[in-house]
């Protein structure tokens, strides 16, 4: 190389180190602050995926409604046949309507809290957790999204009211949707809960099938709470899903045309020790149950690395 490339080339050099120390210090990344607002946005924007998701997902969508309609149109139907010979002359489609109201947001619910164990395993959870927000903000926002989306399946449920025999009373549907929002939230909390140390999804769905199954056999949706074997009752009282499907019982039997007789054998009511039960404190201990178990899913996230 030439004497006066060198020169050319130092030249070049010293210009660009020149340039470099006139600029100052290079750019910093920009890292929004925290409090209040910055949790709040990342809330948002956890809630506003988990829409987005679901909206994406029409196949979810159908499918998470073939088992309601099944208990409706086919169980409902089919059982209708042997109660046409008894005293009373309820359809059990109107009988298993409030319980498939549960159903209808409790495995959409479910299914929302399961995506934090696909998000694990493509490596998406992780770069949630280093986000410069708290780990509660996101937990909050993933059961706020899934009881949103729950609850907007549900709306498909009461939709369909008047096919089982029961009024579109604007109260009534107010409660009922109410009602569902808090269902769907509790049961995403619970998800969530199980989803912070599950790692594979066949696992997650083997324990939550076990879980919700049973609760929701055992809560009372496909049959009175009222009467029932001591071994039952006793069963009936602890499952926290008793205390959700028999507020929407009540409510929906308090729209229909019955009997004293059809009303105390069908929407009796839970009773604890020969007292009833009120709706509003049913509501309390799911939304009770839901706070829980939302603190352990934080927590359980909190420790999570």
């Amino acid at each position: 190389m030439s004497s006066a490339a060198r020169a050319a080339g130092t030249g070049g050099a010293d210009a660009a180190a020149e340039a470099a120390r006139s600029a100052g210090p290079p750019a910093q990344i920009h890292v929004p602050s925290g409090g209040a607002r910055g949790e709040l946005r990342a809330i948002r924007i956890v809630w506003w995926r988990e829409l987005i998701r679901f909206s994406r997902d029409r196949l979810r969508i159908i499918t998470s409604l073939v088992q309601p309609f099944l208990f409706l149109f086919i169980l409902g139907t089919g059982l209708s046949t042997l109660s046409a010979h008894g005293h009373f002359r309820i359809s059990l489609r109107t009988l298993f309507y409030p319980g498939v109201l549960c159903m209808a947001v409790m495995f959409t619910a479910m299914f929302s809290a399961a995506s934090i164990v696909w998000d694990r395993e493509f490596g998406f959870l992780r770069e949630m957790m280093v986000a410069p927000v708290k780990r509660a903000s996101l937990v909050l926002g993933k059961c706020l999204g899934g009881a949103t989306v729950a609850a907007f399946q549900g709306l498909i449920v009461i939709a369909i009211a008047g096919l089982v025999g029961v009024p579109y009373e604007p109260l009534m549907l107010l409660e009922i949707f109410g009602l569902q929002l808090l269902v769907a939230f509790s049961i995403t909390a619970f998800g969530v809960m199980a989803a912070a140390r599950i790692t594979q999804m066949q696992s997650f769905m083997a324990v939550t099938q076990m879980a919700i199954m049973p609760m929701f056999f055992i809560s009372g949706a496909l049959f009175p709470v009222s009467g029932l074997p001591s071994w039952l009752t006793v069963l009936n009282r602890i499952d926290p899903l008793t205390y959700a499907v028999d507020p929407m019982r009540r409510i929906v039997f308090a729209h229909l045309k019955l009997g004293g007789a059809e009303r105390l054998a069908f929407a009796g009511g839970v009773t604890w020790w020969g007292y009833r039960v009120p709706t509003l404190l049913e509501a309390g201990v799911v939304a009770a149950l839901g706070l829980v178990m939302l603190g352990v899913a934080i927590a359980e996230f909190s420790r999570v690395d």
